[in-house]
């Protein structure tokens, strides 16, 4: 099967969002590398699957298992699909909802890169450090 770039992306968010953390994985390339920036204890490089599995098992642990991430537009140029997303999680009996945009590289039906730019990256680093 040859999915767009867009497709597999999208692909992606639905899986993460039932839960299927194996099936996020199989669309990942084994050299990707998965970029967080800021201060928090997220932030940093995870590379291949299993670092990102790395990744997604302290988001979830950080937050009680809150975290949801909402594609709410993705757009798509050749490699490159931007994911505009809405990101929200619970931790220490505080809320927190914040609009991200993510920016991946697909290659041979695999992401090859990921890239996280938070709209307001003070105040998430703030919410996943206390």
């Amino acid at each position: 099967m040859n999915d767009s770039p867009a497709d597999l992306v999208r692909q992606g968010y639905r899986s993460f969002a039932e839960g299927d953390i194996p099936a996020v994985l199989q669309i990942l390339d084994p050299g990707i590398t998965w970029h967080v920036p800021g201060r928090s204890p997220l932030s940093g490089d995870y590379h291949g699957p299993e670092g990102v599995l790395k990744f997604f098992s302290l988001c979830q642990d950080l937050s009680g298992g809150t975290l949801r991430v909402e594609a709410d537009e993705i757009l798509a140029d050749g490699e490159r699909v931007v994911v505009l997303s809405t990101v929200s999680a619970e931790r220490h009996g505080r809320s927190w909802s914040a609009s991200e945009v993510h920016v991946w590289r697909v290659s041979g039906q695999r992401a090859v890169e990921f890239l996280e730019f938070q709209g307001d990256q003070e105040a998430e680093d703030a919410f996943w450090s206390s």
